[in-house]
């Protein structure tokens, strides 16, 4: 019924940037808070940005300052702009979005599939 599909990731040098994107399409009658995650390698995932339908907007500290996120509510998409990417940026970025359904009144977590980020010289 509801899909998330990400797209933008990919190799980047540091000190570079990278943006992606996740768009959310289905039987959608209105999305809340969407946010971005992210998992490194025998890491646990980890909590990168949210922004709520509003605007208001939530960081992990590792990455304030240097990552954006925003939203296109007409689009039901969320973006992750990334620069000054650092090596330990590298992981797989899942988004995320708490979705009402118009066959539900309840709100529902999905997610996205994931895209790969890597930043290596």
């Amino acid at each position: 019924q509801v899909q998330l599909v990400e797209s933008g990731g990919g190799l980047v040098q540091p000190g570079g940037s990278l943006r992606l994107s996740c768009k959310a399409s289905g039987s959608i009658r209105s999305i809340n808070a969407m946010g971005w995650y992210r998992q490194a390698p025998g890491k646990q995932r980890e909590l990168v940005a949210t922004i709520t339908s509003g605007g208001t907007t939530n960081y992990a500290d590792s990455v304030k300052g240097r990552f954006t996120v925003s939203r296109d509510n007409t689009e039901n998409t969320v973006y992750l702009q990334m620069n000054s990417l650092k090596p330990e940026d590298t992981a797989v970025y899942s988004c995320n979005a708490d979705i009402t359904l118009w066959t539900s009144r309840y709100v529902y977590r999905y997610w996205g599939q994931g895209t790969q980020v890597t930043v290596s010289s």
